[in-house]
This record gives C-alpha cells, structure tokens and sequence, in this order.
C-alpha cells in the first residue's frame, strides 16, 4: 500500500478558556497530488485542525506523519520547513508592498553588496506565476488589486518555498463566480504537477467539481467522507449538519405593502479604488419585501450601501426610511428611522472582537431604555438579552461574557443577525449576510431573513451569489459601474441575461 505525503494520527486540541474540545482525535490522510476537500458546518474544527497542522497551536494529543516519518511542528516555520503552506480566509498581505514582495517577504534575493534586488524577485515571482497559471504583474502594488488578485498573491506567497501541501481555507468566499472558476482550475492544475491540496469550503458545487475526496467533520469529529465521483450535495449536507437540509426551495413571493425605502436620484462620490461611486440610482423597497442586488462586486453595491446607512456623502438625491428622510443625517438618524444593517464585513465593521459577545449585542442599541437608564447600562437586561440570542441563534461554543474573537465565521454572523433584527426594523440591509458560511448557517441566515420579510420588513440583498439572489428575492436590480438596471420580477430574467447586465451590456438607468 502506497504511503500518504500527510497523516495525521489523532490529532487533538482543546481550548480551556471557552471549554471548547474542538479537535477531537482526528484522523486523515492526503495522498500526494490529492485534493481532498474538508467540509463541516462553521465551527466543527475545520480551521482549528489545518492550524494545528501548520503550527498556529500546540498539539494536546496525537501525531502527524510526512511520507511515513513522525515529525514535529511547533510553529509556522516549522510547518513551511517541511513544505506545507497554508492560505488563510483574512488575507495577510502589506498593501504597500508590490507582489513580488509579498511573496518573497523574508526571502528576497540579495545583490551582492545586501540589498534587496527587486528586479531579481520580480522575476523569480513572473515564473512562479506564469507556471501555475496565475498571471499577476510582480511589479503592481497589492493595494491596487481587486480580491481576486490579492488572494493569488497568497497563494503564490504560500507556494513560494518548496511547497508539497497548499491548504486553503475557504478561498472563494470573497471571489466572484468568474475568479473562483479560475482557482479551481489552478487548484486542479497544481495537483497534477504533484501538490496536495486540503480544500476547506462550504460551496458544496465547488467542493464536488475540483476535490478528488470529501470528509466531513461534525463537533471536532471525522464523521464520514466519499469519493468526489460518489458525492451529492444533499447527501454531504445531511453527513455535515446530522439531518436533511433545505438547500434550495420554491420559496413563495411576499406580500409587499407601502414603500419603507424611497431613494431618488442618488450620487455619490467614489472613496476608494475598490468600489464606484454612485450614478442617479433610485429604488423602492415595500414592507414585506426582498429585493436583491446583483452584480459583480466594487460595481457601487458598497456606496449604495453606505448612502442608505449614512456613512457616505450623497452628492444629489434623498433616501428616505420609512418616511423619514434621512440624507445626509449620519447613521445615528437611518438607525432610529428603523434601519438594520448587517454589514458585508463582520469582522471588522459588524463586530469588535476585542468586546465581549453582550458587548457586541447591545453595540447599536445601547441607548435604548432596555439597556440604558439614568445615564447608566443595565448590565443585567444586556446580560440576559445575550444569553437570550445564544439561545435563540444557537451561537456555540459562545458564553456571554467571554470575548467572541475565538468564534467561527457563522457563530459570529449570528450575532449579528440576533442583533439587527431584533426590534423588528422596518429597513434592513443585508450585505453578504452568507459569505463564508457553510450550508446549516446559510440555511438558518436565509430562514432568519424570510421570517423578518414576514414580519412586515422590507429587506435589501446584495449578494455575490446569483443563485441566492435568485432565490430569495421577489424582484432583483443587476448594479454595474455605479448604476441600476431594473427592477425585474422574479422569474424574469433567467442566470445568462443578469450575467450579460452584471458585465454592462443594454443597461438602462434605474427607474423605482
């Protein structure tokens, strides 16, 4: 029997301070040039496993095994020292640096006299590209390169030593459809010149298309796992989350009542290189509404975004919430008017991870009478508020009063939703509320939103996912270079004709 590049022996990790055994004598081998995808709902031990692989924490128990000998791996360097690499999902690059020095950061080439001959790196890095498929200009800042770009930097900067492992940690959730397509082709392309990859995703397609082997993992345990050619998604889906999922459904239109979002004629200014500013864009959102927003992503969704939030200058035009105009009044004004905003980046704008959960829960409504009284908190309402959440949102691994900065990508997004949509608001902007979540988070974040909708709350999805914008809307707008085409009804442009419109062809100014 042929010996595996990697394995891993039961491998175990428990986290003392939230009481968490998040690997829990774990097993598994990666053939050499494998893919195999590892899959599980947010917070099974995914991330947790790959890291104790790549030396980010100690082993509490367990052995792993590179081409049949035991070796030890106290830290990163310890882990590239014996070829593996490891992209994570937060990319950690120097936006002022250039590509090349990205990727040979702590290992550039010298002149003779010691300095750093960047000529030298950038070529060394053009080949590196040019032979795993990933073309990228070694001279170009990062800081001016869409995500898609960025993340291929990553990933040449992982593969830069001699790299026998590449692990991937959800490496399309920031991506559009074009440019995950393009990474599992070079995925694919790097295990037929012999590199492992472990493949960690929620994208049941995805998984099924480029992985060679699938394992699940439940609660820290190894609970199943199949070939990719015997593989179905509801059947992967049920093996993650232990019972049927709804993956898709034919989910019955709202009821739409009187409009709670009015913006007309909005302009506004563009405040980064990442995303267009705003074109005379006008739309309407009724009570008891989803409309979605597709488009290819730094097209305006995050100025529009903004304008309705208060965060950005409206040059021209007013938005109104439930009546209220509130252009130009800041976000405090939007929000008392009874706008919710789950924001596109969690970790960073939705969340501080520095504050504890009942901290985060109250973070937009501290001023409320509920937790407010006599220029005082009431720690104890705030307390049991977020004890109610966890509950309620089924936030594991979380308690109250401990920092949420150790929990995964879904527990946190629950957070945010427990926390937005409580109170019922009237507008509620939903801005990648499933990016990087796995198929239980996505199912309960689609649910969550259906039942607001419901509820009387008119609710604006933007989404890089056509098929959940597809889904779950009752009309749909497609956004390109800072202006709107549409509405269309559901059911009235089928997948190719809201691809033409995302990429700019027959676009026509929006009209409410």
């Amino acid at each position: 029997m042929t010996t595996p590049f990697l394995r891993l022996d039961g491998l175990r990790k428990y986290f003392a301070s939230s009481g968490v055994l998040a690997v829990a004598d774990v097993s598994l081998d990666v053939g050499a040039g494998e893919v195999v995808a590892l899959v599980g709902e947010n917070g099974t031990g995914k991330t947790t496993l790959m890291n104790l692989l790549f030396g980010a924490f100690p082993l509490d128990a367990g052995r792993i095994e590179i081409d049949g000998e035991e070796v030890a791996i106290r830290g990163p360097q310890d882990a590239i020292d014996h070829g593996i690499g490891m992209v994570q999902q937060h990319f950690a690059l120097v936006p002022s640096f250039t590509v090349a020095q990205n990727v040979l950061l702590g290992r550039e080439p010298r002149r003779r006299d010691g300095r750093i001959d960047d000529a030298a790196a950038e070529r060394e890095v053009g080949a590196l590209a040019d032979r795993l498929g990933f073309p990228v200009d070694p001279a170009k800042l990062v800081a001016a390169l869409p995500i898609g770009l960025q993340q291929r930097v990553e990933i040449l900067k992982a593969l830069a030593g001699d790299t026998r492992l590449l692990i991937l940690d959800e490496p399309t959730a920031v991506l559009t459809p074009s440019e995950a397509e393009d990474l599992l082709r070079a995925v694919r392309r790097l295990a037929s010149l012999g590199t492992s990859v472990v493949f960690i995703s929620h994208k049941l397609p995805e998984v099924m298309a480029v992985a060679d082997r699938i394992v699940v993992m439940r609660r820290g345990h190894v609970v199943g796992g199949m070939t990719a050619a015997e593989a179905t998604a509801p059947a992967i889906a049920r093996m993650m989350v232990g019972r049927d999922v709804l993956l898709s459904a034919d989910i019955p239109p709202g009821s739409p009542g009187a409009d709670v979002l009015r913006v007309s004629g909005v302009s506004a200014p563009q405040v980064s290189a990442g995303d267009s500013g705003l074109d005379d864009v006008s739309l309407t959102i009724a009570s008891g509404e989803i409309l979605g927003v597709a488009g290819v992503s730094g097209n305006g969704q995050g100025a529009l975004v903004d304008a309705i939030a208060g965060l950005r200058r409206v040059r021209e035009g007013t938005v109104e919430i439930a009546g209220t105009d509130t252009t130009g009044r800041g976000p405090r004004a939007a929000r008392d008017a009874g706008l919710a905003h789950i924001a596109e980046d969690r970790m960073h704008v939705g969340l501080n991870r520095g504050a504890t959960l009942e901290e985060n829960a109250v973070s937009v409504a501290y001023r409320s009478p509920r937790f407010h009284r006599a220029g005082l908190l009431r720690r104890g309402a705030i307390h049991r508020f977020a004890v109610q959440l966890i509950d309620d949102y089924i936030v594991r691994g979380a308690s109250a009063r401990r920092l949420i900065g150790s929990l995964s990508g879904g527990n946190l997004q629950k957070i945010v939703i427990g926390r937005e949509l409580d109170g019922d608001p009237a507008v509620i902007i939903a801005n990648q509320p499933t990016r990087g979540l796995d198929v239980g988070s996505i199912e309960f974040v689609h649910r969550a939103l259906l039942a607001a909708r419901s509820r009387g709350a008119g609710v604006l999805l933007l989404s890089a996912e056509l098929e959940e914008i597809l889904t779950l809307s009752d009309r749909i707008v497609v956004m390109y270079d800072g202006r709107l085409a549409g509405p269309f009804a559901r059911g009235e442009l089928d997948t190719a004709e809201i691809g033409a419109l995302m990429a700019g062809s027959d676009l026509e100014t929006s009209t409410p």
